[in-house]
């Protein structure tokens, strides 16, 4: 007889805020910006500020995410408001994982703040797993100063449903037994994965409940959701096969993807993330001395829609600069519009030499030397800090010609 799948699935309750405001704790700060009025906003002086993450006295006012920095300021005159640093949630995020290896290897990461943890069969070693994630959910606040929920189901989809519930600081349940009394009578428009369009079509059919998405014919669903209500309905019945794929495996590709903090339409403000993980991936490919000879960009839309464009490399490198000039051109080919929820990039089919080719017809190969000045530039950084030097194209984009 198959084990039955036991799945953690652990959030950070408002991860942004929480690590900027450990973060200064740990600085120094006399005051916690999680119990006064302050949001993670982006640059006012650039006028793109927008909401990036708000502490619950600043919800209290009715700050809301998305909104513009005035659009807040002028609820709550006194908000206090702090910039997003992606480098600090990294290594906080990685911290984490790090933690969650210790209680099982299959460790996956849904997003920076995010992971699933297979706990199949550890009940071999942990006699009560609902026990031991309440004694994690402790720990982390006592090793790491933040809070998260955790949800506890036996696939991802209803674990992360289940961390979803109330919070913070919460422990909740969402096994096979319990979705129709804990998950049908929820608004059709919590499902994981069924966006604000998906959603509106439904209630206009009459469907506002997930139980009443459950008992919908699938029939009726596919001429309106085409291909995605198989899952639709398979999600309402709390079913998900999708396997909790780890780290650990052995990476045939080296890859990064952000969930955004709200449904993103700024080319500039994609093209800032684009900057960030074109660095993160390259370094990881440098310090492994590998070169990629593909690259792809990854795109989910508020619909929950996936796709990715890709292509090969005529020269193969890990230099970051090459890496975001090629994924920002695969971006602007591939995107079609839509509110972005995440984006990502991913290298691919590696090899250990970075030697370019001369010409079509020519076989003899030379190196162009930029691996070098990229080498040259990791130590330096390494030595005083990533904001010491970097090239020009991953500088805060004060000239950004692509930046509308």
């Amino acid at each position: 007889m198959k084990e039955e799948r036991i799945i953690f699935h652990i959030d950070v309750n408002n991860a942004f805020l929480s690590w900027t405001a450990v973060d200064m704790l740990r600085r120094g700060a006399t005051e916690d910006i999680r119990n006064i009025p302050s949001v993670i906003g982006g640059d006012e002086d650039a006028r793109r500020g927008i909401v990036v993450a708000k502490s619950p006295v600043a919800k209290k006012y009715g700050v809301k995410t998305a909104e513009t920095l005035y659009q807040a300021r002028r609820k709550c005159p006194g908000l206090k408001v702090f910039p997003a640093n992606h480098e600090l949630y990294k290594r906080e995020s990685d911290k984490l994982y790090q933690y969650y290896l210790q209680f099982t290897p299959t460790v996956e990461r849904f997003s920076v703040d995010e992971c699933f943890l297979d706990m199949t069969g550890t009940h071999y070693l942990y006699d009560d797993l609902i026990r031991l994630a309440y004694q994690m959910k402790d720990e982390i606040h006592e090793k790491f100063g933040i809070t998260v929920n955790v949800g506890i189901a036996n696939n991802r989809l209803c674990a992360k449903m289940a961390s979803d519930f109330e919070k913070p600081n919460k422990v909740h349940t969402l096994f096979a037994s319990e979705v129709e009394e804990k998950m049908w009578p929820l608004d059709v428009g919590d499902l994981l994965f069924i966006g604000k369009r998906s959603a509106e079509t439904l209630k206009a059919l009459g469907i506002h409940t997930i139980g009443e998405l459950a008992k919908t014919d699938v029939s009726l669903l596919t001429k309106y959701f085409k291909s995605n209500a198989i899952y639709m309905h398979n999600a309402s019945l709390g079913i998900d096969d999708t396997p909790v794929t780890s780290e650990r495996a052995e990476r045939k590709s080296i890859s990064t993807t952000a969930t955004l903090p709200f449904d993103v339409t700024d080319k500039s403000y994609i093209r800032k993330m684009l900057l960030s993980q074109a660095d993160e991936v390259g370094l990881e490919a440098r310090e492994k001395k590998l070169y990629a000879t593909s690259i792809a960009i990854i795109i989910r839309t508020d619909a929950f829609v996936n796709y990715s464009h890709q292509c090969k490399l005529e020269n193969p490198t890990n230099v970051s600069e090459d890496i975001f000039k090629k994924a920002y051109a695969l971006f602007e080919r591939a995107w079609k519009g839509e509110p972005i929820r995440l984006i990502g990039i991913r290298l691919g089919n590696f090899i250990k030499t970075n030697m370019t080719q001369i010409s079509l017809f020519d076989t003899d190969t030379v190196d162009d030397g930029s691996s070098k000045v990229q080498e040259a530039v990791d130590q330096i950084r390494s030595k005083f800090g990533k904001d010491i030097i970097m090239p020009a194209s991953l500088k805060e984009e004060g000239s950004d010609r692509d930046g509308k």
